[in-house]
């Protein structure tokens, strides 16, 4: 027999992961479409009914989104100006009907390497908070996400929350797709810039759909510090190392091809970032 529950809060939640296997349905844009013909073989948590895993609260040092947090809440949530890459790829996840059910949560917990929400949210330095019956533990978001469809999440564990350390500076994010809209991305970035008197004090940039899973671009980071905030940027990022990128070639591009875009989008996104770029300037 195959079990479904809807647990109405989170410590029943958790007991019930606990004492088996489950199969966690936060939004469900992509449990449907993921399990396709094949019938159900999976016991089915649903945690839909969980209201105190959504929103976002802000504390003394971190803001804090709830695992059931939607984008269409990320987007409308008044964020100080280096969450605006982070709302900028929300606007890209699916159609608005989308964004109002799909999680954060699951978005990374799907673990995809195009998944929109991943590169914002490394360049926020956010952590992800995982909970079981016995233990709560925080993971680096960069530690969570090991490879293509796998995540550090051990038996009887859900993730709860995203911790973001309160931010500075500006940010943006660019996506490159086939098409304007509904796609899945051949590359895209999120670049974050904190400026002290005219330079780049720090840096924080990542890359996603160019590698197993979204990473920061150490070398990139380190050449744009100390820049004046102008057009001296794109030389830098045109010249810097992205030795962590190894994109796979498919059907919506090469690998070159992805190398190559990505140093233009990084450009345009840390142009942006800069307050150089204008919206209209920056799509992909």
């Amino acid at each position: 027999m195959i079990r479904y529950a809807k647990p109405t809060t989170v410590d029943e939640a958790l007991a019930l992961l606990g004492g088996g296997a489950w199969r966690i349905l936060a939004g469900g844009t992509d449990f449907y479409p993921a399990q396709g013909s094949k019938p159900f073989r999976d016991n089915v948590l649903d945690i839909n009914g969980l209201t105190a895993l959504r929103g976002i609260a802000e504390t003394g040092s971190h803001w804090i989104i709830g695992a059931r947090t939607t984008w269409t809440d990320i987007i409308r949530h008044p964020l100080p100006p280096a969450f605006d890459a982070l709302k900028q790829a929300a606007r890209e996840v699916g159609s608005p009907q989308i964004q109002n059910v799909a999680s954060v949560a699951g978005n990374l917990c799907n673990a995809s390497p195009a998944a929109d929400g991943v590169p914002g949210l490394l360049v926020l330095d956010a952590e992800v908070e995982l909970r079981s019956a016995t233990a709560t533990r925080h993971l680096p978001l960069s530690a969570f996400i090991l490879g293509s469809r796998r995540t550090a999440l051990r038996p009887g564990e859900m993730l709860t929350a995203i911790h973001v350390p309160k931010p500075a500076g500006t940010s943006a994010f660019v996506k490159l797709g086939a098409r304007r809209y509904l796609v899945i991305s051949i590359a895209m970035v999120a670049v974050r810039l904190v400026a002290e008197n005219g330079t780049v004090a720090q840096a924080a940039v990542a890359v996603g759909s160019c590698s197993a899973v979204a990473r920061r671009l150490a070398g990139v980071e380190a050449a744009l510090l100390g820049l004046p905030l102008d057009a001296g940027l794109v030389a830098a990022v045109r010249s810097a190392p992205m030795a962590e990128l190894q994109p796979i070639a498919d059907v919506r591009g090469s690998a070159e091809y992805r190398l190559d875009a990505v140093r233009e989008i990084v450009a345009r996104a840390a142009l942006e970032a800069a307050g150089k770029l204008t919206d209209d300037k920056v799509a992909a």
